[in-house]
């Protein structure tokens, strides 16, 4: 039996109630998902994010609606993870809403417009185009979707990404 079928099994086992298959569950992803967070954390953050994720694993695994998604899942989170330490570790959240504040009320409205016209200009040329359809000809998803060929999700997806580009960019 290979590790994914075991893990597969003892994911079974342990969403039926049996806290001996969640336990080996655990200790089954422990290797892979250190692997996946040496690739993607801070070495300093290595350990605290396996630990997270194991114990989000603990408390979430029942959410997993497909057994065969569970992988999957699994290294979500440790992506999340790892992403949050690190902007922990660099004192940056592009999601600060008082960082945010306090950028807005030291500039003047001609200084925040060439700002965030630099801004835009920084993006690479589909993540500028999706926002401005979005943002200033207040386009659906849908209506982008159609005009750029996309998908609705990857539209999303795509928007998102810009402005949380954008966002950097202005409070970097």
């Amino acid at each position: 039996m290979s590790t994914d079928e075991r893990r597969l099994a003892a994911l079974e086992a342990a969403r039926s109630g049996d806290p001996a298959a969640l336990d080996y569950l655990l200790r089954l992803c422990q290797p892979d998902v250190r692997r996946y967070a040496q690739r993607n954390c801070f070495i300093s953050d290595v350990d605290d994010a396996v630990q997270e994720a194991l114990l989000i694993v603990s408390r979430k695994y029942t959410s997993v609606r497909a057994v065969a998604a569970f992988s999957g899942w699994l290294f979500s989170v440790v992506r999340r993870e790892c992403r949050r330490l690190g902007r922990k570790a660099l004192h940056f959240d592009p999601y600060n809403e008082e960082a945010v504040d306090r950028w807005l009320a030291s500039h003047d409205n001609t200084s925040l417009r060439q700002e965030l016209v630099d801004a835009l200009e920084s993006l690479p040329a589909d993540y500028r185009d999706i926002l401005l359809l979005r943002d200033f000809e207040e386009l659906t998803i849908g209506e982008i979707a159609a005009r750029t060929g996309a998908s609705a999700s990857a539209t999303k997806s795509r928007l998102h990404r810009a402005r949380t580009l954008a966002r950097e960019y202005l409070l970097a």
